[in-house]
């Protein structure tokens, strides 16, 4: 079954009837339902109403994050969604509920809802409507107009939030101010031309995760230290900092600049060397040696202000550290407020008494309640001795043999004398390899005696 999840998951470029629902292609009066206009409201018939709302509404949103859009037009879904030569007719109605319900806002009004007095040229491009548009405003007027601009609210945000991790997770995040060209170069990626990049600035200001200020003709970005945090306007020592910053960068190029006109005069004279021309490889030596000589003076200074900027950071950091601290003596302090030590002995003294007061109750409990008798143990030692000394005097019945003991309720056994043994001996013979009694041998079982 489709789903504007599902149909977001296919990759833009592909065949147009592969990014669409499967009836697009499958069901003509279903579509035809589907590409006719609305009523002119939904009680006339709320069940047609909500059936065409809820196929197109989801897949306009759905289509703008595929194309990984925030600005969407009228005319540009109209052209997006034609079947066989055939156009929507009701996305304007479409639009107009996707902006009642917020899930879209007018371009204009957003700029409106943020202060965007640092984009030179949103007048121009945002502000700046047709003047049917405002008429039609006045008026009550709320159709969308075919070249209106509107934004997909919360693909905005989503962008605005890939942005914000971008630059925390990019080397610009080492200082909070960011030149707003070096962003917008880092930013290529989520924000594909400069409408939506300022777009998304425009979100993180209004989140207040950063704030952009123009100094010196150039728009430097401040952004706020974490994720949850807000940012702070940008002071003095923000904008000396990124001056700082750009002074760096502008000595490394200057530096690279050198190597390479040092390099050109090395490889000149040695040209000229080889060309016989003694004069010209000097000249050539001369200027290398000139080249080298701003080349090491630029390195100091490019040393120097890179040690200000690595204490600066250093001193950041500190101060991170220092409010850390101070956080956390400020709640040492408050969940210590009511104690002391005189409360902690006390308490101890309280607890010391109640454990002596329990050992006493265990105690009185394990003396028990004697019902009334009183045992001497004295006399019960006495009356176990006399018992000892009566078992000691009664002679056991014990038989003379023990084994009769075994055999008291058998057959009596015959005893048997050795002599008859010793005959018994005699009359048996080896036969076989073993002892075999003889024929005239008495039949008497011989019982062992033991």
């Amino acid at each position: 079954m489709w789903s504007p999840e599902r149909e977001a998951e296919v990759p833009a470029g592909g065949d147009p009837a592969g990014l669409l629902p499967p009836e697009w292609e499958e069901d003509e009066e279903r579509m035809s339902f589907l590409f006719s206009a609305f009523k002119r409201s939904r009680e006339v018939n709320s069940t047609d109403w909500d059936s065409k709302m809820g196929f197109w509404a989801p897949l306009v949103l759905s289509h703008s994050r595929r194309q990984g859009v925030v600005r969407l037009r009228l005319r540009d879904l109209q052209e997006a969604f034609q079947r066989k030569g055939s156009v929507p007719l009701g996305l304007a109605t479409v639009l107009q509920d996707l902006l009642r319900r917020g899930e879209l806002q007018r371009e204009s009004d957003f700029m409106a809802s943020v202060d965007s007095s640092w984009i030179s040229w949103g007048v121009g491009v945002f502000l700046l409507k047709p003047l049917k548009w405002t008429l039609s405003n006045v008026l009550g007027d709320n159709k969308v107009p075919a070249e209106e601009v509107l934004v997909a609210v919360e693909l905005l945000k989503e962008k605005a939030e890939e942005v914000y991790r971008l630059y925390q997770n990019s080397p610009l995040s080492s200082h909070p101010v960011v030149a707003l060209s070096e962003l917008s170069t880092l930013c290529v990626g989520p924000c594909p031309d400069e409408r939506t990049f300022y777009l998304v600035l425009l979100q993180l200001q209004k989140e207040k995760r950063v704030t952009v200020l123009e100094q010196n003709g150039e728009k430097i970005v401040k952004f706020a230290r974490g994720p949850h945090a807000k940012v702070s306007p940008v002071n003095d020592v923000d904008v000396g900092v990124y001056q700082l910053m750009q002074s760096e960068q502008l000595l490394s190029r200057k530096v690279e600049s050198l190597s390479q006109e040092a390099e050109r005069c090395k490889e000149e004279a040695r040209r000229a060397c080889r060309a016989g021309k003694k004069q010209l490889a000097l000249r050539s030596l001369k200027a290398k040696q000139r080249t080298e000589k701003r080349i090491e003076a630029l390195h100091a200074k490019l040393d120097t202000v890179q040690g200000i900027l690595d204490r600066i950071y250093a001193s950041q950091t500190d101060q991170m550290v220092f409010n850390a601290y101070q956080a956390g003596v400020g709640a040492l302090k408050l969940s210590m407020k009511d104690v002391t030590v005189e409360k902690a002995e006390s308490l101890v003294d309280q607890i010391q008494e109640l454990c002596d007061t329990q050992d006493e109750v265990s105690q009185t409990l394990a003396g028990g309640v004697t019902n009334g008798l009183d045992f001497d143990n004295e006399e019960l030692e006495k009356e176990l001795d006399i018992l000892l000394q009566d078992t000691t005097k009664e002679p056991l019945d014990l038989p003379d043999n023990p084994h009769e003991l075994f055999y008291t309720n058998s057959v009596p056994i015959p005893r048997i004398s050795d002599a008859e043994l010793e005959a018994e001996l005699e009359k048996l013979s080896l036969s076989d390899g073993g002892l075999v009694p003889s024929r005239k041998s008495p039949k008497r079982q011989l019982e062992p005696t033991l």
